[in-house]
């Protein structure tokens, strides 16, 4: 029977569904993470009056057919770019993007990868890094003399030296921005690869058209709304056991026409 690899393609998808909810929700605390959402299709569909075809030898062409589908699959996981609140924290190397763009970290292998987490600090030679170490490039240094250190909406790094009115400009913080920010490629950490997909990045300093600002002293929280997903949840939830009964009824169906043979 059909029915049966039908329902199960259906527990499949769900299951999926309920990982995709459930990673979300364990994200709820990740700084500047972005909440995903499950996409599905239905499979190809089996023919058992063509669409458009004689019915007779008077030439009558059927209006609508029978087909039947075959099941659902996983089409795609989107990762939904909405901007997350913006929570203060008083710490003057934590930087937020509020609108388009991501940080550019320089990895070990000297690959760039890209983030939201803007939650910075200081190596030990002064250079801005994030909470792995690596540093946000383009490598900004902070004097060792340095009293203060301000870091402005357009991403410049002032710093405030002893025997100096004027703050002295160290450095200035780049965002990237891509034409299809679901096409880059997450590898953990906060962190995500430019792909074919998401194209090229175009760099450039905050504030620039298209470019998101930099606040001072905030972070990006997760954008996981809870309700939300604790209803999706529910619904997953009874899409499963829904399959699951068609599974047994079917089971039961093809018990009943053995015994009848």
């Amino acid at each position: 029977m059909r029915s049966l690899h039908i329902a199960a393609t259906g527990m499949l998808a769900q299951q999926t569904n309920v990982e995709v909810i459930s990673n979300n929700l364990a994200n709820m605390g990740t700084t500047g993470y972005k909440r995903r959402r499950a996409e599905f299709q239905d499979l190809i569909y089996q023919n058992l009056r063509r669409v458009g075809s004689q019915s007779s030898d008077t030439g009558t062409v059927l209006p609508s057919g029978a087909q039947v589908g075959l099941g659902v699959r996983t089409a795609a996981i989107y990762r939904i770019a909405e901007q997350g609140n913006l929570q203060q924290t008083e710490n003057r190397f934590d930087l937020a993007i509020r609108g388009n763009g991501y940080f550019q970290v320089q990895l070990p292998n000297g690959d760039i990868a890209y983030t939201r987490d803007g939650t910075f600090a200081l190596s030990p030679e002064g250079v801005i890094v994030t909470a792995e170490g690596f540093v946000v490039q383009p490598g900004i240094t902070i004097p060792a003399a340095a009293r203060d250190v301000t870091i402005n909406a357009s991403g410049e790094v002032l710093a405030r030296l002893d025997g100096q009115i004027q703050p002295q400009n160290v450095g200035q913080i780049q965002t990237a921005i891509f034409a299809n920010e679901g096409g880059l490629e997450a590898i953990g950490d906060n962190l995500f690869l430019a792909t074919p997909a998401s194209g090229q990045p175009q760099a450039a300093a905050p504030g620039q058209p298209g470019h998101g600002t930099v606040m001072q002293g905030f972070i990006e929280t997760s954008n996981v709304n809870t309700v939300q997903e604790i209803t999706a949840l529910i619904t997953a939830q009874r899409a499963y056991e829904m399959n699951s009964r068609v599974i047994t009824a079917s089971d039961e169906m093809l018990s009943t026409l053995t015994r009848l043979r």
